[in-house]
């Protein structure tokens, strides 16, 4: 599993047939910055993943990638290798909040 911000949004209107109706997102995973541990900085990558849970731009998500991204109900039978599985609200490193969702934090 991975955090991920959402960055956007992928539209494919030729797929197979059982990716109709799932929803794309394109994510940059984010990692803890190695000089202090005290925020996330984002690591440059990009990749499209499922959304199961209805996460929109600039939220924060926590990605299942390989094979157990068919383990949910929702993706078992899908020809996917990333999946959204969780809206973040908070990331705590050692003790400190590096990550928020609530605004003012």
């Amino acid at each position: 599993m991975f955090l991920a911000r959402v960055t956007g949004s992928l539209v494919a209107t030729q797929k197979v047939a059982s990716m109709t109706g799932h929803k794309l997102l394109l994510v940059e995973p984010y990692r803890v910055d190695e000089k202090g541990g005290d925020r996330l900085v984002p690591t440059g990558r990009t990749f499209v993943v499922v959304d199961s849970l209805g996460a929109g731009v600039d939220e924060m998500v926590l990605v299942c990638q390989g094979s157990s991204a068919r383990l949910t109900p929702e993706t078992e039978k899908l020809p996917i290798d990333a999946v959204v599985i969780g809206l973040v609200d908070s990331v705590d490193v050692r003790g400190r909040v590096v990550f928020s969702n609530k605004p003012g934090s």
